[in-house]
């Protein structure tokens, strides 16, 4: 019983020593697997440390480079800030002459404003005056109508009294020619009546007759005499009065034609500001000249936008001047057409002169189009009897084909 008691303890301890075994076994496996799984933690970590160190190596590569250029940023900037400071001095040194200088313009502008009051008051007196002028231009313009009606008179008047003259003048040569006639027929009786010691009575009668006839002879020549004298104090008196009214229709005619060349030179001058700065257009004179390919197509008399688009400006600038011009002045706008010397011959344009006149006449009716009055326009064509250039080259022919436009009275 009791062998069979030891056997049975010592085979009940051989499962307990497997199993303990077992369990140390798993429990190595165990941590030998958490080390395995430390260590790939701890890999993954290190290999994220590195990433993360290249990284930072790498930034601070940029870091590095982005400090130099800041740096060089810097040096630049220092340079600039001196530079800026030396501009700044200079600045201070010119804003403080800039201000002496405004000062001064402060000064000259109060001058200046008290010099445009005075011009403004003159400009204001100006106007009043020349509102008078204007209403003294019409009544001399009346006044002038009535001298030339009254020099037409004048002169058909002197007319008449030449014809007296030259009538009296007669007269008085024939009644010499009789007087000198009778004298030497007295003269010539008298060296008879000493020649002859004795004288009849019809002689001395005759003689007597022919003293009378003398007296009457003489008192009709001083009387002509006086007539002629009259007549030529007379006509003396109506040629002063002929050349006094000739001044004054001379000065009235010449106020006309100043203010028809000053309201010329405006219209020009606006042309000019319009127009002037355009290839192909100029000022010749008192005339606006317009080089036909501006307007026109070779060998052809229509006109293209551009030749119509100027028409119109030169339309309205002409407009607006012809409202300031007074109605007594007699103006017209006269277009004239030239060519060049190369011959045309087409069905329309037989020759030059047609090609020039419908040139012209094609401007005329755009500017009657664009509300210019026809009783202010002329058109004419010139051809090639014209020419501002001589030379036969294409250059000559070029400025001699044109239109030209001349504000004139009619």
């Amino acid at each position: 019983m009791a062998s069979l008691g030891r056997h049975d303890r010592s085979t009940n301890i051989w499962p307990g020593f497997v199993d303990a075994l077992a369990t140390l076994l798993m429990v190595i496996i165990f941590l030998l697997l958490i080390f395995v799984l430390a260590q790939f933690f701890l890999g993954q970590a290190l290999s994220g440390r590195d990433s993360a160190l290249q990284r930072l190596e790498n930034q601070v590569v940029e870091l590095a480079d982005l400090l130099s250029l800041e740096k060089r940023a810097n040096v630049n900037l220092t340079k600039n800030l001196t530079q800026l400071s030396e501009q700044l001095q200079t600045s201070v040194s010119d804003g403080d002459d800039l201000r002496a200088i405004v000062s001064t313009l402060h000064s000259a502008a109060e001058g200046n404003q008290i010099k445009i009051d005075q011009m403004s008051d003159q400009i204001l007196s100006d106007r009043e005056k020349l509102s008078q002028k204007k209403l003294e231009i019409v009544a001399l313009s009346q006044n002038i109508n009535a001298l030339r009606a009254l020099k037409t008179e004048l002169e058909a008047e002197v007319s008449k009294l030449a014809t007296h003259t030259a009538n009296l003048n007669k007269m008085v040569q024939k009644e010499r020619e009789a007087r000198t006639k009778a004298e030497n027929q007295i003269s010539l009786n008298e060296k008879k009546l000493v020649e002859q010691t004795e004288i009849s009575k019809s002689a001395r009668a005759q003689i007597a007759l022919l003293n009378q006839q003398m007296v009457a002879l003489r008192q009709q020549l001083a009387q002509i005499e006086k007539a002629l004298e009259f007549s030529e104090k007379l006509n003396d008196e109506q040629k002063v009065q002929i050349f006094n009214l000739g001044k004054r229709l001379n000065a009235a005619l010449a106020t006309k034609v100043q203010e028809l060349s000053r309201y010329r030179s405006e219209f020009f001058g606006r042309l000019r500001e319009v127009l002037g700065r355009q290839r192909g257009i100029q000022v010749v004179g008192d005339r606006f000249v317009f080089q036909s390919e501006v307007l026109f197509d070779k060998g052809s008399a229509a006109l293209g936008r551009v030749g119509q688009k100027q028409l119109i400006t030169i339309a309205k600038t002409l407009k607006n001047i012809a409202k300031k011009i007074p109605d007594d002045i007699d103006w017209v706008l006269r277009v004239d057409g030239h060519t060049d010397n190369d011959p045309i011959k087409t069905l329309r344009f037989p020759s030059n002169w047609e090609l020039s006149s419908a040139r012209a006449i094609a401007v005329v009716q755009t500017l009657i189009a664009n509300g210019i009055s026809p009783k202010r326009l002329v058109a004419a064509g010139f051809g090639q009897y014209q020419p501002i250039e001589h030379r036969a080259d294409e250059i000559a022919k070029r400025r001699n084909r044109r239109i030209e436009l001349k504000l004139t009275q009619r």
